[in-house]
């Protein structure tokens, strides 16, 4: 389509993405597969074009793969697709009346239509000023500077035993570097897997070498010039060469301050991914939006979700509010640690039925479902049943219909947690 036959403005700005990331670049993409004709432009803070973020973790860090292989399209392709791509411009402000963004250069950019996609940064630990040694995983930058701390006898600490902190644990251990982990919890991804899974997940890291420091909380990370270890809240002092902050992330949202735009937990947006005016619309990581599949508000940090909501913000930003498609989605992860794989999908409900449990393998698959219908899944190892599984969710199968299905799939029968 014509910029022309859009329900935007036709001043000439174009369409500016604010956001070089895995969804900033989609929501590009996804303007010329609608034919949008006008000038599309992608700010990206770093100064990378935009790269693939779950390998920074595995195999960008491991140094299986250089790191112009994370990269997503090339210059050739951007330049096919007539996507004006511009590296180190980090948004500072957006004044809605005026339709611009404000960057740290101090230049302004124009748009007809803005599609937000800046993502999350890394949590910091409160109190830990940054030194040499001390590091966070967000960023390809954040990336080579912990691989060039992990050699092999090189002893890394890693907070927080979540998804990133474990990813990164079984890669260190791959180098050869030593490892310890401290999280408050009992057990490693507990607030996402629950603590039986965590638990099957903590042996098979300990398998592989790495100590673990649970039930914990760091009181202080230790060394002036450099990093030189932590200390625990019992007193303990675990000596490291390099700290890994891995406590989640936060949305970046702080250039909207002044925009008038809702930034309470995110960037909050109605079903449509509009984000207040209807010439702004928004995806990824940053974004809250009410998801009508499970009739609640959600922020997913997740690569599928990030890809799905690129393609709809710039097929809503085109549409005429009136034909705008609600944004329903399956939320959806995956974690790669040694040799298992992990998956996620929907969301947890009250009720609970174990397909399959085999801990010492580990293997597991286990349904939750919300009202009688099949709500989520969890798998560890069962793949072939985990694709078949999500598909239900989204058909929002009831949930002992889908476990009888699905359980023909499995060597056992279904019980009761």
């Amino acid at each position: 389509m014509r910029a022309s036959d859009t329900a935007l403005p036709t001043t000439g700005r174009g369409i500016v993405v604010v956001g070089g990331s895995l969804a900033g670049l989609h929501a590009a993409e996804a303007l010329r597969e609608h034919g949008y004709d006008g000038p599309v432009t992608l700010l990206g803070a770093e100064d990378e074009p935009p790269y693939d973020r779950p390998p920074l973790s595995k195999q960008v860090l491991t140094g299986e793969w250089q790191p112009g292989r994370a990269a997503l399209r090339n210059g050739g392709e951007l330049a096919a697709a007539r996507i004006e791509v511009r590296v180190g411009v980090r948004a500072t402000g957006l004044d809605p009346d005026r339709r611009e963004v404000r960057t740290a250069d101090g230049a302004a950019v124009a748009y007809d239509g803005l599609i937000i996609a800046t993502g999350c940064a890394a949590r910091t630990l409160p109190g830990a000023d940054p030194r040499p040694g001390l590091h966070t995983l967000r960023t390809l930058a954040d990336c080579m500077a912990l691989r060039a701390e992990l050699r092999a006898g090189a002893r890394l600490v890693v907070i927080g035993a979540g998804f990133i902190g474990m990813e990164a644990a079984a890669a260190a251990r791959s180098l050869g570097a030593e490892v310890t982990v401290v999280d408050p919890l009992p057990t490693p991804m507990q607030a996402v897997l629950g603590p039986r899974i965590g638990a099957a997940l903590g042996r098979l890291h300990r398998e592989h070498g790495v100590l673990f420091r649970l039930g914990r909380n760091v009181r202080a990370v230790i060394g002036s010039l450099r990093v030189e270890g932590v200390q625990l809240d019992d007193g303990t002092v675990l000596p490291g060469d390099a700290v890994l902050v891995g406590i989640g992330a936060t949305p970046a949202v702080g250039w909207l301050a002044d925009s008038g735009l809702d930034i309470t937990a995110g960037l909050r947006c109605d079903e449509y991914l509009t984000a207040g005016p209807p010439e702004i619309t928004a995806a990824g990581d940053v974004v809250s939006w009410t998801n009508p599949l499970f009739g609640e508000r959600m922020r997913i940090e997740h690569w599928s979700n990030a890809i799905e909501q690129g393609a709809a913000a710039a097929r809503n930003l085109l549409a005429a509010p009136a034909e705008r498609t609600p944004f329903a989605s399956v939320p959806y992860f995956w974690s790669d640690q040694y040799d298992v794989r992990i998956q996620f999908a929907g969301r947890a409900g009250a009720d609970c039925l174990t397909l399959l449990e085999d801990p010492d393998a580990p293997v597991f698959l286990i349904l939750s479902g919300r009202a009688g219908r099949l709500s989520g899944v969890l798998s560890v190892n069962a793949a072939r049943a985990f694709t078949r599984a999500r598909r239900m969710i989204a058909q929002q199968r009831p949930l002992q219909q889908a476990a009888n299905e699905l359980s023909r799939l499995l060597p056992v029968e279904p019980s009761r947690l």
